[in-house]
């Protein structure tokens, strides 16, 4: 007897590329509430090491995670560009992620994204894989295990 239905293939997924010290990075578009220039939001609090202070959006205060921080990149050189604030709608909360520069949105396929070389996953579970799109290759990320509460420690 035969099958009567056909396997189902994954379906592509869209994710949102951003940039951040100097790697391109994405994330699933599913999760973006909204794109903000950073200047343009409503600031308060005091900066932290990973906090970067809370904002006013729409009426909502959220905080601000300052990612450059979190990777333990250095901070970028003056170039006169603002950095741009990815406003995420989580599983959990509502919060911003402050990053060098927005990209555009990559729809990849399942076939698209490979393991990320030499990590296991333990060491990086908020890894989802290295995707491959038109010669460009971004990391992508988990963006509910990475915004995770690490002990304020920078992700390894």
């Amino acid at each position: 007897m035969q099958p009567t239905t056909m396997p189902c293939a994954l379906p592509a997924a869209d994710y949102l590329s951003f940039r951040l010290g100097g790697l391109d990075y994405g994330l699933p578009y599913s999760r973006v509430r909204e794109l903000r220039p950073f200047r343009e939001l409503d600031r308060f609090s005091s900066e932290g090491a990973l906090l970067h202070g809370v904002a006013v959006s729409r009426g909502m205060i959220i905080p601000l995670v300052d990612m450059r921080a979190a990777f333990g990149t250095p901070p970028p050189q003056a170039c006169g560009t603002a950095p741009d604030v990815i406003i995420l709608q989580l599983s959990s909360c509502v919060m911003g992620m402050v990053v060098d520069e927005v990209g555009d949105i990559v729809r990849l396929a399942p076939a698209d994204i490979r393991p990320v070389p030499g990590l296991g996953k333990v060491e990086a579970d908020y890894l989802i894989g290295l995707g491959l799109a038109a010669g460009r290759r971004l990391i992508l990320v988990d963006i509910d295990r990475l915004m995770a509460i690490r002990g304020g420690q920078p992700v390894e």
